[in-house]
């Protein structure tokens, strides 16, 4: 069993003010958002930037006692994790489980745009926090 990597899905970014963060890159990138949705589940709201296939993902926490919120806390902003787009997350979970890899989510749930996901820790990959997303 392998894992069947697709595409880069996107980098997440935390940011201190969502606003002032997506106007920065309209202003500087020239971009307009794709996407936009509030998942209060995670305590974030994410704004998606299209580049090519992949995006750029805003992050705004929803409170300090978030995952995000307390990235922000501890690191400041910045790169927060790396989502690779996989054919198949429970497959690629169980994969990972296999080599002995440390992950955060044990199954798929929900994510945004109506995807699967589940993290992987930064432990099993070299630091990284690491999302899977499986369309649907």
């Amino acid at each position: 069993m392998t894992i069947e990597l697709l595409d880069l899905d996107h980098v997440g970014i935390a940011v201190e003010d969502l606003e002032a963060a997506v106007e920065h890159y309209r202003r500087t990138l020239g971009v307009e958002p794709a996407h936009r949705e509030r998942v209060q589940d995670q305590g974030v709201e994410e704004v998606l930037f299209a580049a090519g296939s992949s995006f750029i993902q805003l992050l705004g926490a929803l409170g300090p006692d978030t995952p995000v919120g307390r990235h922000l806390a501890k690191r400041g902003p910045g790169v927060h994790h790396v989502a690779y787009r996989v054919a198949d997350v429970a497959a690629a979970l169980e994969h990972l489980r296999a080599e002995g890899v440390r992950l955060i989510d044990q199954a798929p749930r929900p994510g945004s745009r109506n995807t699967l996901i589940a993290f992987v820790h930064p432990e099993g990959m070299g630091g990284v926090l690491v999302e899977l997303v499986q369309e649907r």
